[in-house]
């Protein structure tokens, strides 16, 4: 044979050989039950997440998130179950500071910065925005390399989230978030009590919620699951000595909201609750702002000749051409609710059960609801 044609069919020989090894390399187990088509569950084997073992591509994706910030004990013992588990594979996204009670807030005009943050066998990111901004971030395809997570879960929160205050909580709005873009959520709050609640009691708090953690992933992958509405689960003070799971109604209950006047050296900047290595920088650039205000305050007041003035109390008469600025800090104050029903949220988790409240974004439809969690709950229980 001709040296040219014998030199061809090696060199086709050798890519035949390169492309079956290619193909055995890449090769992914089907998982052990296929979720439906329907279902929101993706696994990622591909861009960022390659270096991951073809076992970790077969598990559901969990997203965890919280009102509290990334460094909270209630992520981080969560996420440390979920993880300890091998169940899942877990991927955080949630504030870098706390943003417990900024409700249903969504960042516009601003960039946002994800930093990544380490959590043991976790894929982490630390987002400078709201809940519903980190739930929609991890969402959106741009920060992970899937699109949509079997579920999200929200908490564990220190602290009630239920009747009104959920319009508050930002754990409950990171779940809701996911409930609008489509994903299965939960959003998990302990009744913490001040000066008698510890961090056991969120390690406990943890331990009480993982069996509906896994009966909802079991179910979303079967593709029965409904996508109609979250739970706002509750866990009384003493999580393992709860007297069992109710399925409750939105109350009309809320703390009372108390508005102190304070003055100025005691209102605390907002670097207060950042890190140190982000200190720094937001205190060049809030002294950066002050000065430019200050600038501009000064050109403005030598054509209006204004006044400016702080008050921690009420201001007697000025002239119309001076300004009374004041401080104020908001507190929440806990107030009793009166002649409760037992199937209320703050009824019952004050009883000491584990408060399960389905919020949907359609209020209309709460019987066919209740009766669905109620049966899925006594199924999810039984299989404990």
């Amino acid at each position: 044979m001709p040296p040219s044609l014998i030199s061809n069919l090696q060199q086709v020989l050798i890519s035949r050989k390169n492309d079956a090894v290619e193909g055995q390399s890449n090769k992914i187990p089907e998982p052990t039950e296929a979720a439906p088509s329907s279902s929101s569950t993706t696994f990622p084997c591909s861009g960022t997440e390659a270096s991951e073992t073809e076992n970790d591509c077969a598990k559901p994706v969990v997203l965890v998130t919280n009102g509290e910030g990334i460094e909270s004990l209630g992520l981080t013992f969560l996420v440390e179950a979920l993880v300890r588990g091998g169940r899942f594979d877990v991927h955080v996204c949630a504030p870098e500071s706390d943003r417990s009670v900024s409700g249903h807030s969504v960042t516009t005009r601003e960039t946002l910065a994800a930093c990544s943050f380490e959590i043991t066998g976790a894929t982490a990111y630390a987002v400078s925005g709201s809940p519903a901004d980190c739930v929609s971030l991890a969402l959106s395809g741009a920060l992970f390399a899937w699109s949509k997570p079997a579920l999200v879960i929200s908490g564990v929160n220190r602290g009630s989230s239920c009747g009104n205050n959920m319009f508050y909580s930002g754990a409950v709005a990171g779940a809701r978030e996911a409930l609008i873009c489509g994903v299965p959520s939960l959003s998990i709050s302990l009744n913490w009590k001040k000066d008698m609640s510890n961090e056991c009691d969120l390690k406990d708090a943890v331990i009480v919620c993982l069996p509906l953690i896994h009966a909802a992933v079991r179910d979303i992958e079967k593709g029965t699951f409904p996508k109609r509405f979250f739970m706002n689960i509750e866990i009384p003070r003493c999580p393992l000595t709860n007297k069992g799971f109710k399925v409750t109604r939105q109350s009309l209950w809320r703390s009372s909201l108390s508005w102190q006047a304070v003055s100025a050296n005691r209102h605390p900047p907002a670097v207060h609750f950042m890190s140190n290595q982000q200190s720094l920088g937001m205190t060049l650039a809030q002294l950066s702002r002050d000065a430019s205000a200050a600038g501009a305050a000064r050109r403005l007041n030598s054509h209006r000749k204004n006044v400016e003035i702080e008050s921690v109390g009420s201001a007697g008469k000025f002239s119309s051409q001076q300004t009374v600025k004041k401080y104020f800090r908001l507190e929440f104050v806990k107030k009793e609710p009166e002649n409760a029903d037992e199937d209320l949220d703050y009824r019952a988790l004050e009883d000491g059960f584990v408060a399960i409240t389905p919020l949907s974004l359609d209020p209309t439809d709460w019987l066919e609801i209740q009766s669905w969690v109620s049966n899925w709950l006594a199924v999810a229980l039984a299989d404990k």
